[in-house]
């Protein structure tokens, strides 16, 4: 029986010897690399985090000493040794495992981690709590390089320096090598530095060159320098932490003796490890870019590199924005790409090697992302914000504050707009209609095919205000895109079916993408079906005629039911003093689960059985 067969849950990691571990870890790395092979997920990052993951759990007592894990990028090994390993095989599939940690889904996950940056501020309020109780185990946050370009990072950083909190933040640093001596001295300098004896004399020392506060100045001056010439974290050191590192995290002689020594410190630590995404796979190792989120491949052969749609197939979404943004760069000097750390994801790779001048990827900082565009616009330019449906969120104030309050022409491309499949609920765009639809001066449209997307991104792009182009993630009914920059007139819908019944007429209003199961439905009932584009504003005088001409008005979006496009139209009609049965269909007033798009739909009723169904159904009642 290999090692990893015998463990249950991290109690069984305890007896295990330093060599064992080792050998632990090669086992986890290789199931790992053969469960994504088959499932798909991320890759590369959990691939960097199987020895640091195997090490926190040997040596802190968890559950009880928590672990909160910035992102689940990093969190397959963590469910492998805390008892989940039997049902890898449904990971990011309906009904089975979450690609993120999960609280309802085991008690080892101490907080949710589907965004970015949040792990130190959430470690930190549950060490408050814990000291407010008198309970002096350690809470440990593991954030990457990357989750610490965003401001809520530092923020979190700033108030846990103030703090005596119990807390361990550890950074895992993947973007930075070690060379062999250099990570040995640190490495050494670390084990020593992270010691009772170094930080019982530290502590000693301070009490007694207290009441001689030159001296004690200059002491701690002194430390300062010393341990800043061979480590890089006055910063943190600054906030008020005890920095310790950096490690190689892949060295368990190095980690677990720092770990152990950490463990037994007060107060607010900072260990930094260096890691490497993709370690012990070759193919991920030189390309963790591509191997960082994957579907199912071949191990032996491993992922085809992601390349725009072959001849003759549909283009995604994704894609279309992105050739579309070339070509109105190409014919508008004033255009400026902005990107929070998803070149790859939101299609901006081309145009980043094609207009570099004019590309900006601010890392993960969707705030300043928003506030930066509207700083473009003041002077001049025309900033295109691509930003996921679900990280638009995170920067809600400045665009109503410093966008919209001031009218500036910053047009935000918003992809993965309503469910994503597997990502689940951290990554559905479920909420953008609603908490879009109430700020003033936005301009909101929704494509229903792939020659609306283009010409909707052109028309939002070209108006003098702030717009959005909400789309969803994959691909289109295949529709023929034109090469030109055509625009569609602002606020107008169109029908796309005409009802041909005398009595008991149905008109299906959909909002994007929903009218292509529309469409379907409206046959098999002989109804209307209106695209109606424009969320904001609405087509009035379309929405009248069908209300007049029609005994039940459906609207359609993938976007929850409350306040969104669904309530524009029965306030529209309400306004309008018109009285028509209404049924709105969208998502549920909860969180959808992650798993096969196409049944989650279903589940939701927004598939074209389930709009003929429900339609069937309003109409009898």
């Amino acid at each position: 029986m290999s090692l990893l067969d015998s463990i249950h849950g991290p109690v069984d990691l305890k007896s295990l010897t330093r060599g064992q571990l080792k050998e632990l870890a090669v086992e986890l790395r290789e199931f790992i690399i053969q469960s994504v092979s088959r499932t798909g997920g991320h890759l590369a990052s959990n691939l960097g985090v199987i020895e640091l993951t195997i090490a926190l759990h040997h040596v802190f007592d968890t559950p009880d000493e928590r672990i909160v894990w910035d992102v689940g990028h990093q969190t397959y090994a963590h469910k492998v040794l805390t008892g989940r390993r039997s049902r890898m095989h449904t990971l990011r599939q309906t009904d089975g495992l979450s690609g993120f940690t999960k609280r309802e889904e085991s008690p080892y996950d101490a907080f949710i981690a589907g965004h970015s940056s949040t792990s130190i501020s959430a470690a930190l309020g549950m060490a408050e709590a814990r000291k407010l109780a008198g309970d002096a185990r350690r809470v440990i946050a593991v954030i990457g390089d990357g989750a610490m370009t965003a401001g809520m990072a530092f923020e979190a950083l700033n108030n846990a320096g103030a703090s005596d909190a119990n807390l361990l933040v550890i950074l895992n640093d993947n973007e930075m090598s070690i060379s062999p001596n250099v990570g040995a001295l640190n490495a050494y300098l670390t084990k020593l530095l992270s010691g009772r004896f170094y930080n019982n004399l530290r502590s000693t020392g301070e009490r007694l060159l207290s009441s001689l506060p030159p001296i004690h100045e200059l002491a701690r001056r002194a430390e300062e320098h010393i341990k800043g010439m061979v480590t890089p974290g006055t910063l943190f050191e600054e906030f008020g932490f005890n920095y310790l590192g950096p490690i190689d995290g892949h060295d368990l002689d190095a980690l677990i003796p720092s770990l152990a020594n950490i463990r037994q410190l007060k107060g607010p630590q900072f260990l930094h490890i260096v890691t490497q995404k993709g370690h012990g796979y070759p193919q991920a190792e030189a390309d963790p870019c591509l191997y960082h989120g994957v579907g199912k491949f071949k191990i032996e052969v491993g992922v085809e590199a992601k390349t725009c749609s072959l001849p003759g197939a549909r283009p995604s979404y994704t894609e279309i924005f992105g050739q579309w943004l070339l070509d109105m760069a190409a014919s508008d000097e004033r255009l400026v790409a902005i990107t929070p750390a998803m070149c790859e994801g939101s299609g901006l790779t081309e145009f980043a090697r094609r207009f570099r001048k004019r590309y900006f990827d601010v890392g993960i900082a969707e705030q300043h992302a928003l506030t930066f565009a509207a700083g473009l616009a003041c002077e001049g330019r025309k900033p295109v914000v691509a930003i996921y449906s679900t990280f638009l969120q995170r920067a809600y104030d400045q665009l109503i504050h410093d966008i919209a309050l001031q009218d500036l022409p910053v047009m935000l491309a918003i992809d993965r707009a309503g469910l994503v499949g597997a990502d689940g609920p951290t990554h559905a765009g479920a909420f953008d209609l609603s908490f879009l639809r109430c700020i003033p001066n936005m301009l909101i449209a929704t494509p229903s095919n792939e020659d609306e997307c283009r010409r909707l991104l052109t028309t939002a792009y070209r108006h003098d205000g702030p717009s959005a182009v909400r789309y969803p993630r994959g691909c289109g009914p295949g529709v023929t895109l034109s090469a030109d920059l055509d625009t569609l007139e602002i606020g107008k819908g169109m029908v796309r079916r005409a009802c041909g019944r005398q009595d008991d007429r149905i008109a299906f209003l959909a909002f994007g993408a929903p009218l292509n199961a529309a469409l379907m439905a409206a046959e098999n009932l002989d109804a209307t079906l209106a695209d109606m584009r424009f969320v904001k504003p609405l087509d009035r005088d379309l929405v009248k005629s069908l209300a007049q001409d029609h005994v039940l008005l459906v609207t359609l979006e993938e976007n929850v039911v409350m306040g969104g496009a669904g309530s524009a139209v029965a306030e529209c009609l309400a306004e309008l003093g018109i009285s028509v049965k209404l049924l709105q269909l969208g998502l549920p007033d909860r969180f959808v689960e992650h798993g096969d798009p196409a049944t989650l739909l279903a589940r939701c009723g927004l598939d074209a059985a389930g709009i003929q169904a429900a339609a069937r159904k309003a109409l009898s009642e």
